[in-house]
């Protein structure tokens, strides 16, 4: 069957990850288009308040606290999507955290609940959309990263996490088009992108805190980028040209791109900024959210991507 997605302002949809980031700036614009957006995420005094901030601009909003480690928790949230608004037309997943640190550093237990929030989330979240979407059709849309193609030095779990997105989702894609199901599916791939994404990372280098390395970039750049998706079906969205560029140069010349990561990735990834203490690591629970955007201070953004 033929994909044919909605205009925005007639579809429902489910956000993962809403209360702060790429999330929120997600949800607040597809509100503001029409949409009817349910938001999904762990902290529930955030979800309120980015609700109640959408509601006061004349936008349609609920929410449900989950964490989409927990595949009942999200089917209860699609639940409740479907009881506010009816059927969800498009399905964003877009719930992530990270870890700073060595391969060796970095516990196995956490490099194994990272897995469960970025991997398995993913996952969880686009197997319920696909059953609920299969008869009617509709739009699921992952956020990968640039990590997906190139992974970044201190990043390496958080990099493994999105290429396992990546490789479910172009798995995904493709036993849905055999079986002639009307369902998008498209990865996102954004850059580095000034978010609460570093505020939120656990920290296992010798370092107060941490950055995304430069340029960065606007999270509604990204929230552009994926409205897009759920109205056009796409195969693939890249969000920033800095670490496009990376990614490219990685592919063609790997090794020299693993030396230059090795001399500088350390200098342009820490900082001595350690950010909002309340917001420090999220790893394993929830923590206080409601801003689109770092609270660290030179963070620079650039405003358009090609």
């Amino acid at each position: 069957m033929p994909v044919r997605l909605k205009p925005l302002a007639r579809q429902t949809i489910l956000i993962t990850g809403a209360s702060s980031g790429i999330g929120l700036a997600t949800a607040r614009l597809a509100a503001s288009r029409g949409a009817a957006v349910m938001l999904v995420a762990r902290n529930e005094e955030s979800l309120r308040e980015a609700v109640q901030g959408i509601r006061d601009a004349g936008g349609r909003a609920e929410y449900h606290v989950a964490d989409v480690a927990d595949l009942a928790a999200l089917e209860a949230a699609a639940d409740a999507a479907e009881r506010a608004f009816g059927a969800i037309d498009s399905w964003v997943n877009d719930a992530g955290t990270s870890i700073y640190g060595t391969q060796e550093q970095v516990p196995l237990e956490d490099q194994r609940r990272l897995f469960e929030t970025n991997y398995w989330g993913v996952v969880h979240g686009s197997l319920i959309a696909a059953r609920r979407m299969k008869s009617r059709g509709g739009a699921i849309v992952n956020l990968g990263s640039i990590l997906s193609d190139r992974t970044m030095i201190y990043q390496g779990t958080y990099s493994a996490t999105k290429f396992a997105v990546k490789a479910f989702t172009d798995a995904l894609r493709m036993e849905l088009g055999a079986e002639r199901a009307p369902i998008s599916v498209t990865l996102i791939k954004p850059s580095a992108i000034d978010t609460t994404f570093q505020e939120h990372a656990r920290i296992h280098l010798d370092t107060p805190g941490v950055k995304v390395p430069p340029p960065v970039y606007d999270p509604r750049l990204v929230a552009r980028a994926i409205v897009y998706a759920c109205e056009h079906p796409r195969r693939d969205i890249v969000v920033g040209g800095g670490g496009a560029a990376i990614a490219v140069l990685g592919n063609i010349f790997p090794r020299g791109t693993d030396l230059v990561m090795q001399m500088i990735g350390r200098a342009t990834q820490v900082t001595s900024e350690r950010g909002r203490p309340e917001m420090r690591d999220n790893l394993y629970e929830g923590r206080p959210g409601g801003e689109e955007r770092s609270s660290l201070s030179g963070m620079p953004q650039r405003r358009t991507s090609l």
